[in-house]
């Protein structure tokens, strides 16, 4: 009400939607999101294959798979930062090496186009929640399973298409949306590691309510309100696959 807006409206979606900046963020979110549980789940279920095995007897593989578990994301998005920029600790150890003439010239990771820190952080930190849910329903009955497959003459390919990924899906597909869906929606990583434009949706939305035309929180909460209704969206998807496992 106190910049004259006193009725209900929809007039910030129809701006929204007509807005070229906001799709350019939109398929950047989609892309940070998509790529992002794509590697998480590869590397999280090779992980998970792994362990199974080292795991006999053993503790300490699992313990130190897991310990990035309690860092939080934005220290994990300073440690990329510290690493992959282009004054970070590989470009320096580059230069250092003779690979390239000065720092500035490693290739840009983090504020690049394609969002590469961003992914490189939710892939550290995700393929370990992914490789616990997937170890777990491995652990559940996969190697009675395996033997007999063996048993019957199916190669190493033969049991994990057959019968190991059947076993694993629903835990993998559960475990892929809530990453999606957190990758999709989260601001802090972006913020710390992404271009200026286009920028992820949380963080187009988030300066579009701290601009200094008050005329644009209207649009900022239409964003919010998407980003919302597609992580509702998602985690529903979620809950439907675990009610059917």
């Amino acid at each position: 009400p106190f910049i004259g807006r006193t009725t209900f409206s929809l007039e910030a979606y129809r701006t929204l939607l007509g807005s070229g900046e906001f799709y350019r963020s939109l398929r950047l979110s989609l892309w940070i999101g998509g790529v992002s549980t794509a590697l998480s789940a590869l590397f999280g279920t090779a992980a998970a294959l792994l362990l199974r095995r080292a795991l006999r007897g053993r503790r300490w593989p699992l313990l130190l798979f897991q310990l990035n578990l309690p860092i939080p994301h934005l220290v994990g998005g300073v440690g990329i930062l510290l690493l992959l920029g282009q004054s970070g600790l590989v470009a320096r150890g580059a230069y250092a090496l003779g690979l390239i003439t000065r720092p500035s010239d490693f290739p840009a990771l983090v504020f690049d186009p394609y969002a590469i820190g961003i992914i490189a952080e939710y892939v550290w930190k995700e393929t370990v929640f992914i490789g616990l849910i997937v170890l777990a329903a491995l652990r559940s009955g996969g190697t009675q399973f395996e033997q007999v497959a063996a048993t019957l003459g199916a190669t190493a390919w033969q049991r994990f298409r057959f019968v190991l990924l059947p076993l694993i899906a629903p835990a993998l597909r559960a475990a892929c949306v809530l990453v999606f869906a957190f990758s999709f929606g989260a601001f802090e990583i972006p913020f710390l590691l992404g271009q200026r434009y286009p920028s992820a949706l949380p963080v187009l939305a988030y300066r579009s309510y701290t601009d200094a035309d008050l005329g644009a929180r209207a649009e900022a909460m239409a964003m919010s309100v998407l980003i919302a209704v597609v992580s509702t969206l998602l985690i529903a998807l979620y809950m439907h696959w675990t009610r059917r496992r």
